[in-house]
């Protein structure tokens, strides 16, 4: 079916209602989609230092750890419960607040947080890649790596890098453009294989030494002075750190939740990312532990606790576990770009030309842009602190929700005219001032500003863990005084 022609620009197939026959995602799909957002190298590092590298108590990483994902849970029943009633991504639900020009523009900061973070996502599965590669030339003819061509470089990357690199674009490119069913597949088989990935990895180190590997383990479990008040304040960073780690896809959540059966399937599902933490929490620090140890009784001297998991396969001298770990890396890192980076831009790059773009071409807009980031990443990117400012555009995430929960749940009450938030007529109800909300755009504002605020001022960034919460709790205050009636 073509996409209906008509001077309703907001209009596209892709950003309509959900169909209710295409809302049957459960508990269980969302239980593979917070599997697939923890796991990634990053998930797996932060989960293990916490643990591992700082001086806390175990216990008091588990506690801050429940207590953040329960933040989370909190905050994407808020903001999915209205994407799951009314069947609509969160860029369209922005309408209600902002206008649908509030919407375009501001909508697309996700967009390109998003593709600049698929890109340095893309770069870091293309290492992985070149890895496996570099294994499978080593094993066919180990004097192959010898050659001059493997010695020439380009922009900090030789053939191999280069050729891994543009697989990773194309390989993204093609699974992720396949529709919204094939992505649900796709989701649900990247958590489960993961976790067998997992399982193996907690096999090889455990097989190696039973009684020596738990010994190590146990070792990490320590329960004294928990409950000293001392640990207050350490429970409360991990919390922040946890939340950190999960608010980019708070936001956006409303682009999965609106598949989803009912408002029951969509809490327990949430709730399943507490038991998501549990077992990641536990097969990263058995295999951190276990490693570190045996490491250290072969006399090899560390400078600090192997956390990367790249870094723990290249201290095993086994080629099988090796390649099936870097296997698993690169289904993890595909799988979180999907989730956190890329469908979300999908919907806010379409939304800001609705007329004109699909998800096939916005997809190829994405892949382009993503491996021109990529591409220079290393070189140039990543020298000239970018992230920073990567940051600074985050800063309206948080601001963002709080100007929709306060919208929806306190001045809508619940209530959205569906063919309004299509329209560009100046008598609907989300046109406001020529299709900007004046209100939400200062509360928008004053939120940014105290979001960023501890990210910019020296004095403020102990707060950085919570500038999103800072910045959505500012905005929702400062929303409802204006738009109360």
């Amino acid at each position: 079916m073509s996409q209906q022609k008509t001077k309703n620009s907001l209009v596209n197939w892709d950003l309509v209602t959900v169909n209710p026959s295409d809302k049957n995602w459960n508990w269980k799909d969302l239980f593979c989609y917070w599997g697939v957002s923890i796991q990634s190298i990053i998930g797996f590092s932060l989960i293990a230092s916490l643990y591992v590298v700082y001086d806390l108590n175990t216990f008091v990483v588990l506690v801050g750890t429940i207590f953040g994902s329960l933040l989370v849970y909190f905050f994407s029943n808020l903001i999915g419960k209205p994407s799951q009633k009314f069947g609509l991504p969160f860029v369209v639900l922005l309408r209600s607040s902002l206008g649908f020009r509030g919407a375009k523009y501001f909508g697309l900061i996700r967009c390109l947080v998003g593709i600049f973070m698929f890109g340095i996502q893309t770069f870091f599965l293309s290492k992985a890649l070149g890895y496996l590669i570099r294994i499978i030339i080593f094993n066919f003819d180990a004097s192959l790596l010898d050659k001059d061509i493997f010695l020439i470089f380009l922009l900090g990357m030789n053939i191999i890098e280069w050729f891994a690199i543009i697989l990773s674009i194309i390989f993204q490119f093609i699974l992720f453009s396949l529709g919204k069913n094939f992505n649900k597949k796709l989701i649900k088989f990247s958590a489960l294989a993961v976790y067998l990935g997992i399982l193996i990895f907690f096999f090889s180190v455990l097989l190696n030494d039973v009684q020596f590997s738990f010994n190590a383990f146990l070792k990490t479990l320590n329960i004294e002075n928990f409950f000293d008040k001392n640990n207050i304040g350490p429970i409360i960073s991990v919390a922040g750190t946890i939340f950190a780690f999960f608010s980019i896809l708070i936001l956006s959540f409303g682009d999965f939740s609106r598949y989803v059966k009912n408002e029951s399937e969509l809490k327990k599902g949430n709730l399943s990312l507490l038991l998501n933490l549990i077992i990641f929490s536990f097969f990263a620090l058995f295999i951190v532990s276990g490693v570190d140890s045996f490491l250290r009784q072969d006399g090899q001297e560390l400078s600090r606790v192997l956390t990367n998991p790249t870094d723990i396969i290249g201290t095993l001298d086994n080629i099988l576990i090796t390649n099936l770990v870097l296997i698993f890396i690169i289904i993890a890192s595909a799988s979180t770009n999907l989730i956190a980076n890329f469908i979300p831009s999908q919907y806010t790059l379409i939304n800001f030309i609705p007329s004109s773009l699909s998800l096939k071409s916005s997809s190829l807009i994405i892949a382009t842009l993503g491996f021109v980031i990529s591409i220079f990443w290393f070189t140039y990117f990543s020298q000239i602190g970018i992230l920073s400012f990567i940051d600074t555009f985050g800063a309206f995430f948080g601001p963002l929700f709080g100007i929709m929960i306060c919208d929806f749940y306190f001045i809508k009450k619940g209530r959205l005219l569906n063919k309004d938030i299509y329209s560009v007529e100046r008598n609907s109800a989300y046109f406001y001032s020529g299709g900007w909300h004046i209100k939400g755009l200062y509360s928008l504002i004053i939120g940014f500003i105290f979001s960023s605020s501890t990210i910019w001022n020296p004095n403020l960034m102990f707060l950085n863990s919570f500038s999103w919460i800072i910045g959505a709790f500012m905005a929702l205050i400062i929303y409802y005084l204006l738009a109360k009636e």
